[in-house]
């Protein structure tokens, strides 16, 4: 969690990689009672506008969030929370991330959907919020750095190789 602005309106970080493995037998349980606390965490910290920062990377696929939890999340949150929360940033975002949101959109509020951002590496996200407050876990940091390595490599790969380098230009 952090703050930004001049009122120190919440930042709210999430990283999806410290959630329970779907295959751990009390997982419902488990991720009910997460939801709870988070909910009741919110209503505590946030008077004003807040965004969140979901992180995504490094997160194995049977760590992720069903789609039934997520709808029943959306469905609790109360109005108030709803309504000051100005940006859903979703940092690494994956495919299947991607393809459950759009699915889901035309069921959720326009107003929501407005709110969601998608952010492909932490240097995007520090030019969106101020990263000071803001604490990035070690794992999160690693991936990212993975991440940008590859896209380097395959980006001066593509510009070394001069058949690419002509399929470009075309």
């Amino acid at each position: 969690t952090g703050y930004y602005g001049d009122g120190l309106n919440a930042i709210i970080v999430f990283a999806a990689c410290f959630l329970p493995d779907s295959s751990q037998t009390d997982y419902n349980y488990v991720m009910e009672n997460l939801f709870l606390y988070v909910i009741s965490t919110l209503e505590l910290m946030v008077a004003e506008d807040y965004m969140i920062v979901y992180l995504n990377g490094a997160t194995p696929r049977r760590k992720m969030p069903g789609l039934g939890w997520m709808k029943k999340c959306y469905q609790m949150i109360d109005r108030r929370l709803r309504k000051n929360l100005k940006s859903f940033i979703i940092v690494h975002p994956s495919w299947f991330i991607r393809t459950v949101l759009a699915v889901t959109r035309p069921f959720i509020s326009s107003k929501f959907s407005s709110k969601i951002q998608y952010v492909n590496t932490l240097a995007e996200l520090r030019e969106m919020i101020p990263m000071e407050y803001v604490n990035i876990p070690d794992s999160i940091v690693k991936y990212d750095e993975e991440k940008c390595i590859k896209r380097r490599m395959r980006t001066s790969c593509l510009s070394n190789d001069p058949e690419m380098a002509s399929v470009e230009q075309e």
